[in-house]
């Protein structure tokens, strides 16, 4: 077996485990290249059809070329989408003009997840997060408890010994399930372009300048770059000596700032 083929292999298994425990999951779709992935991953799984919802959490401040994208594809796969916003807290002012960026992925991210999680009953969600995008992630399992305030105590989780997973959980707490954790970056650029999977055109570079990591539109910034294509990309990501989320102002503004964000309920 192909190494992309055993990467892919261990992903639809943690999927089809995820439905086979928790028939009420979901999957979070942020439209960017990982959890286009994992979405291209569930239709393999399904055999095209994705039997739970799809959710995005809507911040308002996406690139348009981000709702375009899902959009377009929502509707050639006919995906069971369910779009989230936290409209108390924008309806409130919140927004990168009045708050810092840490607040307002804590109101429009966070607490739009946990609305939708009360709101639809979901006692699982799959993420499509990589031990390799930051440390906190690095201390991830597949499955991942999350109590009834969103928390995560990574210091008490369960070890995962072959496929012995801990899917057991109090009424109020739910399971995060990580089907991309063993993934790296480069890998999914080379299972991108293996699988010819569609990518948002954001990743491509145009006047020098390109989206390496995509988020809200106020607080991404492209690096510069001429990879116009995805093996242009692969080739970059092979000699670069930058991190993925470079460009993303969230990370930075405070100290372990994901790290507080993900104490919080953070994706």
């Amino acid at each position: 077996m192909e190494y992309l083929d055993e990467l892919e292999s261990k992903s639809v298994y943690v999927i089809r485990e995820a439905y086979h425990q928790f028939r009420n999951l979901a999957l979070l779709w942020s439209i960017g290249k990982d959890s286009t992935a994992l979405l291209w991953l569930c239709r393999k799984a399904f055999y095209g059809k994705i039997p739970f919802k799809v959710l995005h959490i809507d911040t308002t401040f996406k690139f348009p070329e981000m709702y375009a994208f899902r959009d377009k594809y929502a509707r050639e796969w006919n995906l069971p989408l369910v779009i989230v916003k936290n409209e108390e807290a924008l309806a409130r002012g919140v927004n990168y003009d009045t708050c810092d960026s840490l607040t307002v992925c804590t109101e429009l991210k966070t607490n739009a997840l946990k609305q939708a999680v009360a709101a639809y009953g979901f006692k699982a969600l799959l993420v499509g997060i990589r031990r390799d995008e930051h440390g906190i992630r690095a201390k991830e399992r597949y499955f991942s408890l999350r109590n009834q305030d969103f928390q995560w105590n990574y210091k008490a989780q369960a070890p995962e010994l072959w496929d012995q997973y801990k899917t057991k959980q109090e009424e109020d707490e739910h399971i995060r399930v990580h089907p991309l954790l063993h993934w790296t970056e480069l890998d999914i650029w080379e299972y991108i372009k293996r699988e010819n999977i569609p990518i948002n055109t954001l990743y491509f570079a145009k006047n020098g300048k390109r989206y390496r990591s995509l988020g809200c539109m106020p607080i991404t910034k492209p690096i510069v770059s001429n990879a116009d294509n995805v093996d242009r990309i692969i080739e970059e990501i092979r000699t670069s000596k930058t991190t993925e989320r470079a460009g993303r102002a969230q990370d930075k503004e405070q100290m372990h700032a994901m790290q507080k964000l993900r104490a919080l309920g953070y994706m």
